[in-house]
Formats: C-alpha cells, sequence, structure tokens
C-alpha cells in the first residue's frame, strides 16, 4: 500500500511511518516547502499542494496541526490550532478528490475535545457534541473531509485521547516534575481523562487503514479511562515516587491562560465503542501497563 501521511515527524505520525515500512507499505511524507524524494510538498498559507506527486496514494492519514497546549491561548493562537487543522484538511482532501485515482481511504486527526466538557457521562461516537472551542474546532475539523466523502472515498476520523509516550506530549512534559516527586493532580482531579497508549494509537490507524467497513468518528481511547487523580496516582506508582502535591485551576489558569487551562481539566470518559466493535484489541487496555511501556520508551 502506497500511503501518504501528514504530521510524520510528529509523535504518532513518527510511530506510525515506522509501523507502516515494517509492514512492508511505502510512505510518501506530506512536507512543507521543498519536499524529499518522493514524498509531496503543500504550503497551506498560499492553498498549494503538489497534486502530481501524490499520483499512486492509495490511503491518506492526515495527522498535521499546531500543538494544542505549545502556547498559550491568545485570539491569534486559537486561530493557527483552527487553521492549521481546517484549511490544511480542505486542502488536502480537494487534492485527493482531484486525483486521476482518488485514495481508497482518507483517515484524518480528531480529538475527543469534540465532545466538550461533560463530567461523568460516558460517551461513544454515538453521543452528543459540545459547543465549546475545541468541540467547536473539531466538529469543523472533521467538517472539512467532506469533499472526499462526497466522492465516494472512505472517510475516517480519529477521535484520540491523550497519547501516553515518553518520547512526546503530556507524559515528556510531566516527567521531569513526577521523578522528582512533585507530581499531582489537577484542579480537582475528578475530572475523566480519556488516553491511550501510542501503541494502541498506532496500532487503531493501521486497523481502520485495513478495514474497508470501518468509516466515520473512530474513539482512539483505551477501554478504562480514569480520573486525573487516579492517573497521576499511577504515574507517581510508575515512578516511585509520591504525587501527592495538587496544582489550584487557577495556577493553571496564570501559567497556561484561562482557555487552555479549561480544556486540559475538562472531562471525557469516552469509550472506543465503534473500534472494539470491529475487531480491535488493545496491547494497552489498563493504565498502568500504559505507563510502564512509555517510560521504557523514553
Amino acid at each position: 500500500m502506497n500511503v501518504l501521511v501528514s504530521g510524520s515527524h510528529g509523535l504518532i505520525g513518527s510511530a506510525l511511518v515506522l509501523a507502516l515500512q515494517l509492514g512492508g507499505h511505502n510512505v510518501r511524507r506530506l512536507a512543507r516547502g521543498t519536499a524529499g524524494n518522493g514524498d509531496v510538498s503543500y504550503d497551506v498559507a498560499v492553498g498549494r499542494i503538489d497534486t502530481a506527486a501524490m499520483t499512486g496514494v492509495d490511503a491518506v492519514v492526515h495527522l498535521a496541526g499546531e500543538g494544542i497546549g505549545e502556547r498559550r491561548w491568545s485570539a491569534a493562537q486559537k486561530a493557527r490550532i483552527r487553521d492549521s487543522r481546517i484549511v490544511g484538511t480542505t486542502l488536502l482532501a480537494e487534492a485527493a478528490v482531484g486525483m486521476a485515482k482518488p485514495p481508497k481511504v482518507f483517515v484524518s486527526g480528531s480529538a475527543i475535545g469534540i465532545y466538550g466538557d461533560r463530567g461523568d457521562e460516558v460517551l461513544t461516537e454515538d453521543s452528543t457534541l459540545g459547543d465549546d472551542f475545541l468541540a467547536l474546532m473539531c466538529r469543523d475539523w472533521e467538517a472539512a473531509t467532506a469533499p472526499a466523502k462526497a466522492a465516494g472515498i472512505r472517510v475516517v476520523h480519529l477521535r484520540s485521547g491523550i497519547v501516553l509516550s515518553g518520547r512526546g506530549g503530556a507524559i515528556k512534559k510531566q516527567l521531569p516534575l513526577f521523578r522528582l516527586g512533585l507530581g499531582g493532580r489537577l484542579a480537582s482531579g475528578k475530572q475523566w481523562t480519556s488516553w491511550v497508549s501510542l501503541h494502541d494509537e498506532v496500532g487503531a490507524i493501521l486497523h481502520v487503514l485495513r478495514s474497508d467497513d470501518v468509516s466515520g468518528p473512530i474513539n482512539v481511547t483505551a477501554p478504562n479511562p480514569v480520573t486525573n487523580a487516579e492517573l497521576t496516582s499511577a504515574f507517581g506508582r510508575a515512578v516511585r515516587r509520591p504525587a501527592r502535591l495538587p496544582v489550584p485551576k487557577i495556577a493553571l489558569d496564570v501559567v497556561l491562560s484561562p482557555g487552555l487551562a479549561s480544556a486540559i481539566t475538562s472531562s471525557q470518559r469516552a469509550l472506543p465503542a465503534r473500534l472494539e466493535a470491529h475487531g480491535y484489541h488493545f496491547k494497552h487496555p489498563e493504565v498502568t501497563s500504559a505507563l510502564d511501556a512509555a517510560l521504557r520508551d523514553t
């Protein structure tokens, strides 16, 4: 299979590229500016993509986007977060449709933030959607694949939870504090955290690529979500340090900005109903094994 991957140098993308190559697939990277041999160049700002270089692509996995927690949420940063996803997805979907032989499947990133802050409610792919900034952004992000769906391309939306990996993301950022015994719950700690190991994030993507009957939104989360307090306690046990220093919401507001702090402390108790119904088996269904794997991979 010839697979075009955007965001190929990110946490998930780099692991996916390696897994695809080890599986005998040919990978082309979607690259900003000048692309390497066999890759595809694009520029979201000017709406340009090298469609000729996409010839022969069987599948697209679109993971590119401005990091949600990389910077404080100013109006400009929120616009970058939206545009990097929605404009880029529209550009790539339209390019796929315009190919002489379009790809068979278009797998596009999304997130469980689409459900909004839902407290203890159990969420599946059939649950209603939220109306805060992240929820509306994710809704528009998914809608940007409409040209591909209308053209008959199988479209899958990866509603991913927090990816646990020692290579990047939340674990890598918090690891130094936890190893010093300075970790602890965020705000009340009662909010639900829907997580997934990096292994299972990649495994789920590979699964939907080869499953012709899978389309639409897929919750890419382990089957056993935990509260933030449970997650931080498990993290502390994994590094053999206490995790008893709570971070109050007001401190997060100051350090991160109120909008980003609210997003980080929102509650989503999401279950991978469709992924399991289509036969995917998790290697790390429990957070303890996922954290142990993440820490081995630092």
